[in-house]
């Protein structure tokens, strides 16, 4: 399989994780310190869209960065996790065509300047990569910053932005618990969090009426413009098209790239954030946005590779990163849209981290996969064991066996797969680092 050469940036990131811990630590004051020291470069950024939710956070990103590219803006994007290297992280914008992933010698650069500029104080590894964030889109020009939270809001290291362009809100479910609380309203007030007074807010499409209602009545007690998903703006789909619709009018336009009905709110809620934001909205954007749209790793079918080579011949291979209860739910619409457009037998290859509710995860498949395959993550610690994970899917009312890796898995559906059968519909994920760990071994890692 292919592996990526140890890069400059993740050497420096490597010798890093032996000095602080990698995990999350949720408070403020380190990052707000450390950037002191840095000259505060979060308040010498281009507007900022900073981007909160359970779910939909990076694909809502995507679409932003879609829609400024498609009118000539140049837009730094600062996501997390990665799927395969740290450089996907930071995207660094460009007027002269599609932004691309930093220069290695650039992020190694700015990721010490940081380490110098903290001098051992206490602090986590995700801080010291979003300060390396900071200082790199302050220094390089651009007409704006996608910033996607980390974890939460009120207290995730990106909430030190004190005038965004606009706050988005994407869909809250359940997911991080520990820190965030057992409650939609208590998960729905941290991610909260990240509004600030007298500046926009676009909430989109929720899950839980309990969840739209803390998010609307905190932007409303912060005095914020606020544009709510199903009441100031939506999307449909129309013949086979999305129909955008806000006060300013209605667009017809493509349905998006990526598949899903799911995408169709998370495109909205980007249009709507990127008008909130200052920036004009024309159909030629909107239109451009929809076709040219690529986030890695959310229902990304793969086509050609070293663990396709596997899979029986025409089987459809699609690799989704979600790995809560709310994101099983809008992956099994989406295959269930698939069957009912082109039948075949749908597998699972599940692997999981331990913090996850795989049980409620399983469910929303219970009726429409044939058999899951369960499979150990490479690269966390936290990795569910597949025996363990294989249990959670029986008690969804699954067929469920644990293998080895992805590629055992591939090969075993590809073994019982009988000469008269409809190819077979094969869905890779349960969590990004598998989804990662997949687009490396295949040999398409994100660009």
């Amino acid at each position: 399989m292919n592996h990526i050469a140890v890069s400059e940036a993740e050497q420096v990131i490597n010798e890093l994780m032996m000095l602080h811990p990698k995990g999350y630590d949720m408070t403020l004051g380190r990052m707000r310190r450390l950037l002191d020291v840095l000259g505060n470069p979060q308040q010498r950024l281009p507007p900022v869209i900073h981007v909160a939710g359970t779910n939909g956070k990076g694909s809502v990103s995507a679409f932003c960065r879609a829609l400024l590219e498609a009118a000539g803006h140049a837009a730094h994007v600062h996501t997390s996790p990665h799927l395969v290297n740290w450089h996907e992280r930071y995207r660094i914008g460009s007027r002269q065509g599609p932004g691309q992933l930093v220069d290695d010698a650039l992020l190694a650069d700015a990721l010490r300047r940081v380490a110098v500029a903290n001098a051992g104080e206490p602090i986590t590894v995700f801080e010291i990569l979003t300060a390396a964030g900071f200082l790199l889109f302050s220094e390089l020009p651009a007409d704006a910053v996608i910033l996607e939270v980390g974890m939460g809001g009120r207290l995730d290291c990106t909430n030190v932005i004190d005038h965004p362009a606009v706050s988005v809100i994407m869909p809250i479910s359940f997911d991080h618990q520990a820190y965030l609380g057992d409650r939609v309203e208590l998960i729905a007030a941290e991610k909260a969090g990240i509004i600030k007074k007298g500046c926009p807010v676009v909430i989109g499409r929720q899950e839980f009426d309990a969840a739209e209602e803390v998010l609307v009545a905190t932007a409303e007690r912060m005095g914020c413009p606020t544009s709510v998903y199903g009441q100031d703006y939506s999307a449909h789909e129309e013949f086979n098209r999305l129909v955008y619709q806000d006060e300013f009018g209605l667009a017809d336009l493509p349905l998006p790239r990526l598949p899903g009905r799911h995408q169709l709110s998370n495109a909205a809620a980007a249009i709507r954030a990127v008008k909130a934001a200052g920036f004009e909205v024309t159909d030629a954007m909107m239109e451009k946005a929809m076709t040219s749209v690529e986030w890695p790793g959310r229902l990304q079918k793969l086509t050609e590779g070293e663990l396709v080579a596997l899979a029986p011949t025409e089987a459809e291979i699609w690799v989704d990163g979600g790995h809560n209860p709310g994101a099983g739910e809008v992956i099994a619409e989406a295959m269930a849209s698939f069957e009912e457009l082109r039948p075949r037998p749908l597998y699972l290859i599940i692997g999981m981290l331990n913090t996850k509710d795989p049980l409620n995860y399983f469910r929303a498949f219970t009726d429409i996969a044939e058999q899951v395959f369960t499979v150990p993550i490479r690269g966390s610690d936290a990795g569910l064991d597949p025996v363990a994970l294989a249990a959670s899917a029986y008690d969804a009312g699954l067929v469920a066996e644990p293998m080895s890796s992805v590629s055992d898995a591939l090969k075993e559906i590809a073994e019982r797969q009988l000469d008269d059968a409809a190819p077979p519909r094969i869905l890779i994920g349960g969590s990004l680092y598998l989804a990662g760990n997949v687009l490396a071994d295949n040999g398409t890692p994100p660009r």
